[in-house]
């Protein structure tokens, strides 16, 4: 594994246990260079409660691995949320920086009805 990927790891562990003390819901997101995935999981990490990704059937006609991409995901995953009676969450970013793709996965998250 390269030094790269564990340092990003580090950081995502290290989160994820401060989002665990808090006992609220995660929005966890994953990005490649291709496409882009988030899902919300229960405190305890143990049932993913909505998910959404642009490998879905409906979200890859177009390119999925840019920032209009992630700004579907985005208000995708907070309406599936909001769906499933959940108002509030703590953001994932699983190590990555808060810029591009994740940032604007978040904003739209936001704008849709997401507090976090």
């Amino acid at each position: 594994m390269s030094e790269k990927n564990r340092s990003r790891l580090r950081r995502a562990r290290r989160t994820r246990m401060k989002i665990r003390e808090l006992g609220v819901h995660r929005l966890c997101v994953y990005r490649t260079p291709r496409h882009m995935y988030a899902q919300v999981t229960t405190p305890e990490g143990d049932r993913v409660l909505a998910t959404a990704s642009t490998v879905e059937k409906d979200l890859r006609s177009g390119k999925t691995g840019n920032t209009e991409a992630a700004t579907s995901i985005g208000k995708l995953i907070a309406e599936r949320a909001k769906a499933a009676g959940i108002e509030k969450v703590a953001f994932d970013r699983s190590g990555f920086r808060y810029h591009g793709r994740v940032k604007a996965l978040a904003e739209a998250a936001r704008e849709n009805g997401l507090q976090f």
